[in-house]
């Protein structure tokens, strides 16, 4: 796995909607609000469009190498095996996504919420063959207090992560219709090469906003103690963030609305799997770019 990530010539999926982004998702899906009366119900839909995209032709380890997952996702199965096992047995890497949530916007940045069951958690995946984790946090503003306290949070918890054996991907997401945009991308940048100097586990990911500026995270791209730079497609199209991608070179995709943008729940499966390939086709050729 650890290969696969460091060397594999593709891009990470994320599948990891959770309980707040699901009716979204679901509804660009084509699955409209009264399809569902109940959480139950809502979770049985997405594992449905997961279990669909996880066991398709084309989703396999030679583009895609790796995929982030819900908790529920993890926990559940597709093609009579259990998720992340089937993933593997594709040779598509399995992570879990483990916060639980933002706190309410305070200096400009949005902290995650506390996770006294991280620990239990990480344990759980680890049992489960997983080999990562990913976490999110959003940055609004340029205030340097705001991102300090961000990026200082995500590492405290990628080192409990990464106490468990696991690697986590941190995700100090830039919101990219901020008009600090650029300047938030810059102190990002410094706070983080600062906690990548002062880390002393084993090598980390990072999944970042594309930046105003293509190449400014080169930097992070060739740190010693970086495993790998994703991107998330933070609300472009799928066409404009490949765009965006491809101006940045090493750093490979891990989309969610980009990749999922043009499946439909009425699709025939010969549809839907021309569909997702062709997503993947195109992601993959700007992460390779």
């Amino acid at each position: 796995m650890l290969d696969q990530i460091k060397s594999g010539q593709g891009f990470i999926a994320a599948l990891d909607q959770s309980g707040g982004s699901t009716p979204k998702a679901l509804k660009g899906y084509g699955i409209e609000a009264d399809a569902f009366s109940n959480d139950e119900e809502m979770f049985a839909l997405i594992h449905d469009m997961r279990s669909r995209i996880v066991t398709a032709p084309c989703f396999n380890g030679e583009k895609v190498i790796g995929a982030i997952l819900f908790e529920r996702t993890m926990d559940g199965e597709a093609g009579g095996k259990s998720v992340p096992a089937l993933l593997w047995e594709r040779g598509v890497v399995p992570f879990l996504k483990v916060d639980k949530g933002l706190e309410d916007e305070a200096d400009g940045v949005q902290l995650m919420k506390a996770n006294p069951g991280l620990d239990d958690l990480c344990e759980r995946a680890v049992a489960k063959g997983v080999f990562g984790t990913k976490m999110r946090s959003v940055v609004n503003l340029a205030n340097e207090a705001g991102i300090k306290a961000i990026v200082a949070q995500q590492f405290a918890e990628a080192a409990r992560i990464a106490a468990h054996g696991l690697v986590p991907i941190i995700e100090p997401e830039v919101n990219i219709k901020s008009a600090e945009r650029d300047a938030a991308d810059r102190l990002l940048l410094k706070e983080t090469l600062a906690a990548l100097d002062a880390w002393t586990g084993a090598p980390v990911m990072l999944k970042l906003s594309l930046p105003t500026e293509a190449g400014l995270f080169q930097p992070l791209v060739d740190h010693p103690k970086v495993l790998r730079v994703v991107a998330l497609s933070g609300g472009f199209a799928r066409p404009e963030a490949c765009v965006e991608l491809a101006m940045n070179p090493g750093i490979i995709a891990s989309f969610s609305r980009a990749l999922l943008e043009d499946l439909r729940h009425q699709m025939s499966d010969d549809e839907f799997n021309r569909s997702l390939g062709g997503a993947i086709d195109e992601i993959h050729a700007a992460s390779v770019a």
